[in-house]
């Protein structure tokens, strides 16, 4: 119990920290919301004087006769109710949670269903080759797939568009989610067509991502196949599939779950560089153009869901390892 209540300790204190830079990190970017909704007005002819500016950013939000700690404490009441504002950037006017709620989707469909294929793949990938370390798996599938997580995401964006939608007259598309022209929908013409979009920017992030699983849990799996209690077990005559799966990859599994837990909280974050190459309309471009576009009550609305997401899935890891690891329910 007290190691719960540490948890959950540290966690209110994480958040807190976290809301409190979310709310300084924009005032420490080059530019303004001033200057920021200038730009944008500009750009769409209109000529403002400061004072209606002022005016309008008071309406977004923005109130410039608010002191620093009026604003910050203003910033906490609206974050904690979901009250995010509206964009002042390319989607000017447009609520806040609208636009997260239009991206969140595509993101969590593609980002995270191969953040979860690729730890499941990893995974089973790093037991087999722990278990038969020397082997022919061993020996061909990490090595590859090491070099494969040290490249680039945006080098491999473009090498796999290169060879499966360039030099094969589109066999693949490379552009947005879905074919332009389709109705959203369940027909299948649709979900064939998303399905489609989604197999290079996902064969993209499986790449890169499945080789750090691959050897983590390879070099876990070597670890624990030392200890004492499999030597035990192999004494008492279990079978080879009861001693890799019940007892070495069991326990060489526990250290990989925080990690596990903070890859999928920061799915939510997207793949910037791979939304961005293949024009995926996800968070992580979302991300992009509320940077580029210094779009402030939207990157805040997004820095605080990455945040709090991490947050909660690295608490329900530190649970499952506290349910599963009796080592962890003894030290609480």
């Amino acid at each position: 119990m007290r190691f719960l209540l540490r948890r959950l300790s540290l966690f209110v204190l994480t958040l807190w920290v976290a809301l409190t830079i979310n709310f300084f990190i924009p005032h420490l970017m080059p530019g303004s919301p001033e200057d920021a909704l200038r730009q944008r007005l500009s750009q769409g002819g209109f000529v403002v004087s400061t004072a209606q500016l002022r005016k309008v950013l008071a309406a977004y939000g923005f109130d410039p006769h608010q002191t620093l700690l009026g604003q910050y404490l203003i910033y906490l009441r609206e974050m904690v109710t979901f009250h995010w504002g509206v964009s002042i950037g390319g989607s000017l006017g447009t609520p806040v949670t609208q636009l997260i709620g239009q991206a969140l989707p595509w993101t969590l469909g593609l980002v995270g269903i191969t953040t979860i294929m690729a730890f499941v793949l990893g995974t089973l990938f790093g037991i087999l080759a722990g278990w038969k370390r020397g082997g022919l798996l061993d020996s061909v599938v990490p090595p590859f797939f090491v070099v494969t997580s040290a490249l680039p995401y945006f080098f491999v964006a473009q090498l796999l568009i290169l060879l499966l939608s360039v030099n094969t007259n589109g066999f693949l598309p490379n552009d947005f989610n879905y074919d332009l022209g389709l109705r959203p929908g369940f027909s299948s013409a649709f979900v064939g067509s998303v399905i489609k979009h989604a197999l290079l920017p996902a064969a993209t992030i499986l790449l890169v991502a499945i080789g750090g699983w691959i050897m983590t849990m390879r070099n876990n799996m070597i670890t624990t196949l030392g200890e004492d209690y499999i030597r035990m077990a192999r004494a008492k005559g279990l079978s080879n599939r009861r001693i890799m799966l019940g007892y070495a990859a069991r326990n060489a599994f526990l250290p990989n779950l925080s990690g596990f837990a903070m890859s999928i909280g920061f799915v939510i974050s997207g793949m910037i560089l791979v939304e961005y190459v293949f024009n995926y309309p996800g968070l992580g471009h979302m991300f992009y153009v509320a940077t580029a576009s210094n779009d402030y009550p939207l990157l805040q609305a997004l820095f605080l869901l990455v945040t709090f997401t991490v947050l909660i899935c690295v608490l329900l890891g530190d649970f499952a390892t506290f349910l599963f690891d009796p080592r962890a329910r003894a030290k609480g």
